[in-house]
């Protein structure tokens, strides 16, 4: 799994989320808000926390499953953390191989012409610099 501040980069840096049924995630709410469940990680199922339309976007909806009493969030006061299988589609045809080092991975990318390494011991994390960097070439 990505860490959280690759995820908020990645967010910030403009990767959209569209909540579907086995996405994970973390609350990110205001300094202000205190909320021990913000280090938790989520799942979207429609057994627990679904994800619904609502005015000005879509609210994850936790349906009285949980331990702690909150009713919904905005997606926006959520970081998606995205599984290393969603990052290499998100890297589209950019994406050239994931190389097993010794002690880490390493992802090939070739953003226009030119080969890009990315390593990391989670092979994650290493997806996740290369779309980074892919998002951030982009703009």
């Amino acid at each position: 799994m990505i860490s959280r501040e690759l995820a908020r980069a990645l967010r910030d840096g403009g990767l959209i989320w569209h909540p579907a049924e086995g996405d994970r995630f973390q609350l990110d709410l205001p300094d202000e808000v205190e909320l021990e469940a913000e280090a938790d990680v989520f799942t979207v199922s429609a057994m627990t926390i679904e994800a619904r339309p609502a005015t000005g976007g879509t609210n994850l909806a936790f349906n009285g499953t949980t331990e702690w009493a909150l009713d919904a969030v905005a997606v926006a006061d959520a970081v998606w953390l995205p599984r290393e299988d969603q990052l290499r589609d998100l890297l589209r045809g950019t994406f050239r191989r994931l190389i097993r080092l010794e002690d880490a991975f390493q992802v090939e990318v070739e953003i226009t012409g030119e080969r890009l390494l990315f390593e990391h011991p989670d092979p994650s994390e290493a997806y996740g610099r290369a779309l980074l960097e892919l998002i951030s070439r982009s703009r």
